[in-house]
């Protein structure tokens, strides 16, 4: 079940439950089976061992936010002054206890991290960022963009491509530029 390195085994019907369960994961157990070519127990058990291994860690609903309330999206790029272990463990507790962050995620290159926003109003945002800027470990900068539109929200990812690479430079599926 799992690799020498601790990574659990997939074969491509646990990959065709992950992409089905990405696309929807409302669908009933028999809607899975049918779809991946299982009976309902070895499907529902192969879940469940998805599951257990940590693979499948929850189950979310994608929500038009902008059909419910009005709010104001921002992605801040920041850069921690200092690079010790601690100021980085500081940082990111400071951000798990606010309120409106919805996602932190630590980068390489210039900036330190990624941190998305949602926020019921521009203020909401300004007091959160004057907030980080007083009570952080020395924020060296804080470039706020708001989010305009996205025009690619997150759907999942391609599970045939990251766990079975193709070799460098060889497409999967054919090019526009390549005309076949």
């Amino acid at each position: 079940m799992k690799d020498e390195d601790g990574s659990i085994r997939l074969d491509q019907i646990d990959l065709r439950i992950l992409a089905c369960l990405q696309a929807n994961a409302r669908v009933t157990n028999q809607e899975l089976a049918d779809a991946v070519g299982l009976s309902p127990s070895p499907c529902l058990q192969r879940v469940k061992r998805l599951e257990k291994a940590g693979v499948i860690t929850s189950y979310h609903a994608s929500i038009d936010l902008a059909k419910v309330c009005r709010h104001v999206d921002v992605i801040a790029a920041v850069t921690l002054n200092s690079h010790g272990l601690e100021d980085f463990q500081i940082f990111e507790t400071m951000v798990e206890e606010m309120r409106y962050v919805v996602e932190c995620t630590k980068v390489s290159g210039p900036i330190d991290y990624l941190v998305r926003f949602v926020c019921p109003d521009i203020a909401s945002y300004q007091m959160l960022s004057d907030e980080l800027l007083r009570l952080g470990p020395k924020i060296g900068n804080l470039s706020s963009y708001i989010v305009l539109k996205s025009s690619k929200p997150y759907r999942g990812v391609a599970f045939d491509d990251l766990v079975s690479p193709t070799p460098r430079g060889v497409p999967t599926r054919p090019t526009a530029r390549s005309g076949k």
